[in-house]
């Protein structure tokens, strides 16, 4: 585990911003961003995740979530659904007859696990999230509306609930991609 982790309340709610190595645009294509989906889902039915904000963004995840479990500290949720991601992803991309970007990428998250003392081979998140535990509404409010707010900034979308890789269109009242949002009023 990254020692830039420091979630010191295992009760809390968090915000985290995970970033792919050199803020790769790996996301662009739905297969790895399903990939993200799917992985949170699952640590939402067995994990004890429960998630109450996302956005894949092209380089970058944000995610507000808490564990409602008490032997699994939120540090071990993020830090085992960021090692199956990481290896799910590159895995994907090694396979991925169509990923005209293949030797790059390879290449990049190679060179990163070069320079880590804890990666074996690829390295493929950034070590620098900064997890922020939400000590107010206001925080929460700022924090949300800034996640789903993203693709609006970077125009991916005119309005943040057409962005179909966020929870912004739970908090528009309608369903999204991922099941058992913690919509937050």
């Amino acid at each position: 585990m990254s020692r830039n982790y420091k979630f010191y309340n295992p009760d809390g709610v968090y915000f985290a911003s995970f970033a792919v190595v050199e803020w790769l645009d790996v996301f662009t294509r739905n297969e790895y961003k399903n990939i993200i989906l799917d992985s949170l889902s699952f640590c939402q039915k067995n994990k004890g995740m429960e998630i109450f904000a996302w956005c894949i963004m092209t380089s970058h995840v944000h995610l507000v979530f808490r564990s409602n479990k008490d032997d699994v500290k939120p540090e071990q949720l993020l830090g085992d659904f960021k090692r199956f991601t990481s290896k799910a992803i590159i895995n994907a991309i090694k396979e991925n007859p169509r990923e005209s970007r293949k030797e790059f990428l390879l290449k990049q998250f190679q060179k990163a696990g070069a320079m880590a003392s804890n990666v074996s081979k690829y390295q493929f998140w950034r070590h620098d999230n900064k997890p922020i535990e939400f000590w107010s509404n206001k925080v929460i409010d700022e924090k949300i509306n800034y996640i789903h707010q993203n693709p609006v900034e970077e125009g991916l979308v005119f309005r943040a609930e057409d962005y179909m890789y966020s929870s912004a269109i739970d908090y528009a009242g309608e369903k999204g991609l991922l099941d058992d949002v913690i919509v937050v009023k």
